[in-house]
């Protein structure tokens, strides 16, 4: 009786001491261990690894040096360099996005038809190549030039090199990006000192506006432009340069109203050389095509430039108006037999369906288009790339 008290006490301080242990098993942390000396020590010097950045440098060593490719450069310097290309890329994608937002009256007159053309159909064949050429002829691309593809799209049918219709759309922007892409020397004012540039055209194609845009541009690429007021004869021509002028903060030569344009030239040369201008560009006036005393006028102009500077002017830029169609490239054709036109520039291009007419000019004359504008903003003058409008178009 007495042992087996015992053993129930026994069991029940055993339980006692269950319950006891099981606050402790709950507890969130259990006491720190004393830490010995050497302990210690370990675990500053842990800490002093750990202040000199990711990776683990014992304490007192010197940090190592920057790894470099085998072009000298630091991982830091190419990791620099990566955002300056993802920019660039980015802007000429935003560029491409608003130049087929631009260009979409052209491009649903030319490419939306051919897609049409060609949809349902499993072979080219003669009835598709008739509806093709009243496309292209409709679209501003000319005779000569709309034969000029049919033709090169009846070779690669013919060699079967074009079997599928659905290739067509492809194969025609092909062969409009070899047309418009002219070769002649590339538009690079920093080549002399001064750089004189004539701006001509017709009246109400945009000179002065483009003017002012392409002073922009070729300030911020580092040179000094000025510009020089030679239309004086259009009501409020100086003035409007004047503004461009006052607006890009670029130095305008000028004389009266009614002045000889041709004098205003030759002062704006000795001024450009006095203040050390890097490029001349040299307005004038509006006159049609047709005009002959007005030819001459402008002939005279050329003359004095060239009598000053034997070698100027560098570049002769043609405005063109894109809203005009196949009367672009009459104006086109008679400027060429005047002057001797170096390039072309193409405005309005975004209020128009006749972008296409851009087509014909370049095969018929062989000229180049320097700059195209697409709007209205100081940054809508834009250099012309031959594939970037071929796919912006078609």
């Amino acid at each position: 009786m007495i042992r087996w008290f015992r053993r129930k006490k026994e069991d029940v301080g055993t339980q006692e001491k269950e319950v006891n242990q099981e606050p402790t098993l709950e507890a969130p942390e259990p006491e720190e261990q004393e830490q010995l000396p050497g302990h210690v020590e370990a675990r500053e010097e842990e800490r002093a690894t750990e202040t000199v950045g990711e990776e683990a440098v014992p304490a007192g060593a010197e940090p190592q040096e920057e790894p470099s490719d085998a072009r000298g450069e630091s991982v830091e310097e190419t990791r620099d360099g990566e955002p300056e290309e993802t920019e660039e890329g980015a802007e000429r994608g935003r560029f491409f996005s608003r130049l087929r937002q631009r260009l979409h009256k052209s491009r649903e007159r030319l490419a939306d038809r051919v897609d049409r053309l060609v949809l349902g159909k499993k072979t080219i064949d003669a009835q598709v190549m008739d509806e093709l050429e009243e496309i292209l002829i409709t679209s501003d691309l000319g005779v000569p030039a709309t034969q000029l593809l049919l033709d090169r799209v009846s070779d690669r049918v013919q060699r079967k090199e074009l079997q599928d219709p659905a290739r067509l759309r492809e194969v025609l922007r092909q062969e409009i990006t070899q047309i418009l892409s002219v070769d002649a020397p590339a538009f690079d004012p920093s080549t002399t000192r001064p750089f004189v540039i004539m701006v001509i055209g017709v009246n109400g194609v945009g000179k002065t506006t483009t003017i002012g845009k392409l002073a922009h541009r070729i300030k911020c690429s580092g040179l000094s432009p000025l510009l020089v007021a030679g239309d004086t004869f259009r009501a409020a021509a100086i003035e409007q340069l004047e503004r461009w002028g006052e607006r890009i903060h670029v130095p305008v030569v000028r004389q009266k109203s009614g002045a000889d344009p041709s004098a205003v030239a030759f002062d704006a040369l000795d001024a450009a050389q006095a203040r050390g201008a890097d490029v001349v560009i040299v307005d004038t006036a509006g006159r049609m095509h047709t005009k002959v005393n007005l030819m001459e006028e402008l002939k005279k102009v050329h003359r004095v430039i060239q009598k000053k500077m034997p070698t100027a002017p560098h570049e002769i830029l043609l405005v063109l108006d894109a809203t005009t169609g196949q009367n672009a490239i009459s104006q086109a054709r008679v400027f060429r037999e005047a002057m001797n036109i170096t390039g072309l520039i193409l405005t309005k291009l975004d209020g128009t369906a006749k972008g296409g007419v851009i087509v014909p000019i370049c095969h018929e004359l062989q000229l180049p288009v320097r700059f195209i504008g697409i709007g209205e903003g100081m940054e809508d003058l834009r250099p012309f790339d031959p594939r970037e409008f071929a796919e912006a178009l078609l």
